[in-house]
């Protein structure tokens, strides 16, 4: 039987990685896109999710904010679409945690590493295989300036499992698997291929989301949210894909071309029929 609870819904990662009930998924799931240099043994939840800390409000943060041992602070968050500016956004959350660090009087050499971390189920860099993406203040030749703003991105659809199904080793592909496949695997499948005890501690996680009615209502009603953000971001480039065919098409036939601003302005069914009167014109000219 498939677990059928989707890790990439925000409330569902959040409970894996911000809960201090779990703390040994944080600490890999962090070690994991870290690189484990130095090692994180031990790791503080600064806004936990907790107990019934959670409510239907739209404006529910539900990222994961944590410090390490080290003093590094860092923010998690899942995104299943890719919103105007999200690489923007993700360096001014990092560049504000780095700032809110000092008070008046406070010496720079004080200041810890910030660092943001985007489970993107989604493509940005498509020309880049890579699926972890780590981005820090480097020269051109490699020398590192500093490490006080690191942005790192994990981009699961990139991800193809082997063929043979056979365990995984690298602790990146492991979670970019899980967060990828849990939600149609089944418990068994899973501890198959990734054995790792924290899989196990993960899954069960996801298959308390699905036995407590409560939380399976709250993941359901974020689950609802994302797929509507979605489905309204398709339409939206949808439209600006008709608009474009307009204008191509308005240049090609002679005829004044629309303001971009007077195209948005008409429905989508008025779009389509300018489009097949204008395809029908050229024929004719033809």
């Amino acid at each position: 039987m498939t677990i059928g609870i989707d890790p990439t819904v925000d409330f569902a990662c959040k409970r894996l990685l911000g809960s201090p009930d779990h703390p040994a998924i944080t600490l890999h799931f962090l070690n994991a896109v870290l690189g484990g240099e130095p090692p994180i043994t031990t790791v503080q939840i600064l806004n936990p999710i907790i107990g019934k800390s959670f409510d239907d409000d739209k404006a529910s943060i539900l990222d994961v904010l944590a410090t390490d041992d080290h003093g590094r602070f860092i923010d998690i968050e899942i995104q299943t679409t890719l919103p105007a500016g999200l690489s923007e956004r993700l360096t001014y959350y990092a560049a504000s945690q780095l700032v809110e660090q000092l008070g008046e009087g406070d010496s720079y050499r004080e200041l810890r590493p910030s660092i943001g971390i985007c489970i993107l189920d989604a493509i940005l860099f498509r020309a880049s295989p890579a699926l972890h993406l780590d981005f820090q203040l480097r020269a051109l030749s490699g020398e590192l300036l500093t490490d006080c703003l690191q942005i790192h991105l994990l981009e699961l659809p990139k991800y193809e499992p082997d063929a043979d199904n056979g365990v995984i080793a690298d602790p990146i592909l492991q979670w970019i698997h899980f967060f990828r496949f849990a939600a149609t695997s089944s418990a068994d499948d899973l501890r198959q291929i990734l054995p790792d005890p924290v899989f196990s501690e993960a899954t069960g996680v996801l298959e308390m989301i699905a036995r407590n009615p409560e939380e399976k209502r709250f993941y359901e009603s974020r689950l609802k949210m994302q797929r509507d953000e979605k489905a309204r971001l398709e339409a939206a480039e949808e439209r600006g894909e008709a608009i474009g065919r307009v204008r191509v098409l308005q240049s090609l036939a002679g005829v004044a071309e629309s303001t971009i601003e007077d195209l948005r302005m008409r429905s989508s069914e008025e779009l389509a029929a300018m489009e097949v009167a204008l395809k029908h014109q050229l024929r004719e000219r033809s």
